[in-house]
């Protein structure tokens, strides 16, 4: 029996609900796309949920374009008998909301939590992007997909391995060459000329008057409230420097504050760097080269100023350690 299936003897109501994690991104978008045409074409009737807000200019013109059509959680009215399939995430990191109802299956391509916690479970963390999962249960299963699907599927394989570069695995290779053939590829140049707004480049203005380095780390403000797909772009451009070999950003916002790490060091696996720099006050997680983090709960900004300098200094302090 392959994943797909499996999947579906975990499910017992006609309705289901793919909850993508907080703020989702193009990958989690694009698999929570695909496994609704999935659960579809096997009868079931799906609903795709999120919490947070989707800001960044891409995204929303791939929501657009796409006619992915989603959900926030106030809009859902769930109930504890509904049944959740979480994509590109997990139940209880700090991005994955508790939703309402039974989650009784997940499919990730991050570090696994509790597996014991669901009916079903497909967690790679070697594979670079969650969509190239979904991906390969249409090829197990022989299934057509529409143009949008794949574009939607080929676009969440580029943005979270970027563009091919990191993290990649034999499946994303495999997936990528499938969905590329299937792809709209106008659509996909719509997108990635659609990847900032002006206001934007605040962010990468603070980001270069604030950067400091020491120990191979480049650690900058983003300045408050900035996006999270924002604060990941910036922590990528930070990386293109040549002296740093790991990019730490932080944003302050109302319910604490935000944390994006990369890395290009092969010794150095960040989703655990950052669970330790953060340790005793938040929590963190992701992938080896790319991960993020949250300290919830700080309303005072002196406060916010200190935790941000104790946590570089632990990052910083772990870097000279390793590599």
């Amino acid at each position: 029996m392959n994943k797909l299936l499996e999947l579906l003897e975990c499910l017992t109501n006609e309705h289901v609900i793919v909850q993508m994690h907080n703020y989702p991104d193009q990958d989690a978008l694009a698999s929570a796309m695909g496994l609704k045409v999935l659960l579809e074409a096997k009868g079931k009737k799906v609903t795709i949920g999120y919490e947070g807000i989707i800001d960044k200019e891409n995204t929303l013109k791939m929501i657009e374009l796409l006619e992915i059509e989603i959900y926030p959680r106030a809009e859902l009215r769930l109930t504890k008998e509904d049944e959740i399939i979480i994509v590109d995430g997990q139940r209880g990191n700090i991005n994955m909301a508790n939703f309402v109802g039974k989650e009784v299956a997940c499919i990730d391509h991050h570090q696994t939590r509790k597996l014991e916690e669901y009916k079903f479970c497909d967690i790679r963390s070697d594979v670079g992007a969650c969509a190239s999962i979904i991906a390969s249960y249409f090829v197990e299963n022989e299934l057509e997909m529409s143009q949008d699907v794949a574009t939607a599927l080929l676009y969440g394989i580029k943005m979270d391995t970027h563009n091919m570069t990191r993290g990649v695995s034999q499946l994303d290779l495999q997936m990528f060459t499938y969905l590329f053939e299937r792809a709209n590829h106008d659509k996909l140049k719509i997108f990635e000329n659609y990847c900032l707004k002006l206001s934007d480049l605040e962010a990468y203005r603070t980001a270069i008057n604030t950067l400091r380095l020491e120990n191979g780390v480049g650690m900058a403000s983003v300045g408050s409230d900035c996006p999270e797909a924002v604060m990941a772009s910036v922590s990528d451009f930070l990386l293109t420097l040549s002296n740093v070999k790991v990019s730490l950003v932080h944003s302050y916002r109302a319910g604490g504050i935000k944390f994006s790490v990369r890395t290009e060091l092969e010794q150095v696996d960040v989703s655990v760097l950052i669970r330790k720099a953060l340790e005793g006050m938040g929590d963190g997680g992701g992938h080896a080269d790319m991960a993020a983090g949250f300290i919830p709960e700080v309303s005072e900004r002196q406060t916010a100023e200190s935790y941000v300098a104790e946590v570089e200094q632990r990052m910083s302090r772990m870097i000279c350690e390793v590599a």
